[in-house]
């Protein structure tokens, strides 16, 4: 098992930070003052804006242990998103959630908190999938252990893997333990065009049915990307089946960080992101087809509009949601998340009065009183 590097970079922090951070929650707590919590910031466009106190991670940093045998890596939530990536990479290992960055400061434990995936989570995954274990400081200001390094280790709330995507709205978390697997011995990418997107639709259908490598599938504009990921032979057999056309590995990256061209919004409209079931029909929606790119095969569409109301309406009579990704301040919507059903909003906030019950981590982040 590697120890923990002494780069300035990765080193893991003295104890003296996680002390001064579950003393400051620890007063937060007996002043009932809501804190913010912050990393790298690069994902504060997500969700409802917080006011309070700021508690800073980004000093709270570095890798503790890895094993690249056991794929297990533990690492301080404040940890630089690419530094981890780079120690994985070195020994050909990756998140296989592919967690979106948005930025050089994006920072592990914002990549949990928002719970969000790039295009290979429908072949490998989300990313509380891949959570293990983490510590997690208390509204008490108690740094507590949850979960543990194997894929089997829990009792009581399954405190680690709500955590991912719970925005901190139920406590800070402070390492985390992830499983991680091998890169792909192969990956090639190919572009299909002329294809419309019922056409594009049928044959992700019909791909999808059959053992083939692909772990990325995106529609826009008349084109069907694929990204084919796995053994040589495999890879190469699946390339010469489909045909196409090259397609550059680097449009993947830019699909997950809101890179390409497509995510540049005209005046008035905001950027949604529509979640459905597999397989769903293009929406009946008064958008047009150049303002919808469609990944995860279909599951995800992100759509340009000037009506999110009616395109979540839209999204629910079809089984999903649609969540907006523009802030209320740039002309995105008030309430990005879908409103709760009744029912599982009494849920949640009965977990939050028993994980948080004044309110202080990040309140109001996902919907308001919670």
């Amino acid at each position: 098992m590697t120890e923990p590097a002494t780069d300035p970079a990765t080193r893991a922090p003295d104890r003296d930070i996680s002390e001064a951070l579950c003393q400051q929650v620890a007063n937060a707590y007996q002043s009932r003052a809501p804190l913010r919590i912050k990393g790298g910031d690069t994902r504060g466009f997500y969700g409802r804006p917080v006011e309070g106190i700021t508690l800073d991670m980004t000093e709270h940093s570095g890798i503790i242990t890895y094993d690249p045998v056991e794929l297990v890596v533990t690492v301080r939530a404040g940890t630089r998103l690419a530094t981890l990536e780079a120690a994985l990479a070195a020994e050909h290992q990756m998140l296989p959630f592919e967690p979106p960055s948005f930025g050089q400061a994006s920072t592990i434990g914002g990549a949990v908190a928002t719970g969000l995936s790039g295009p290979r989570r429908p072949w490998a995954g989300a990313a509380r999938d891949f959570v293990l274990g983490s510590h997690v400081i208390t509204q008490e200001g108690k740094l507590l252990r949850f979960g543990g390094e194997v894929m089997k280790n829990v009792a009581g709330y399954d405190v680690s893997r709500l955590m991912a995507g719970a925005q901190g709205t139920l406590g800070v978390l402070a390492d985390i333990s992830f499983k991680v697997l091998p890169r792909p011995a192969a990956t090639d990418s190919l572009r299909l065009d002329d294809m419309g997107i019922e056409d594009a639709l049928s044959s992700l259908s019909t791909l999808g049915r059959e053992p083939l490598p692909i772990t990325g599938a995106a529609w826009h504009q008349n084109t069907l990307f694929l990204r084919l990921e796995g053994g040589q032979s495999s890879v190469k057999a699946t390339r010469e089946r489909l045909g196409g056309e090259p397609l550059e590995d680097a449009f993947w990256t830019q699909l997950r960080d809101h890179q390409h061209d497509f995510f540049t919004l005209t005046s008035g409209q905001a950027l949604w992101r529509a979640s459905l079931p597999p397989h769903t029909a293009p929406l009946d929606i008064d958008v047009d087809e150049t303002d919808i790119f469609y990944d995860w095969a279909g599951s995800q569409r992100w759509i340009k509009t000037h009506d999110g109301e009616a395109l979540r309406r839209a999204c629910q009579q079809a089984g999903g949601h649609a969540t907006c990704f523009t802030p209320a301040a740039q002309g995105g919507a008030d309430s990005p998340f879908t409103p709760l059903d009744p029912v599982v909003e009494k849920y949640h906030k009965r977990l939050k009065a028993e994980l948080d019950t004044h309110g202080i981590f990040n309140p109001g982040r996902l919907y308001a009183g919670l």
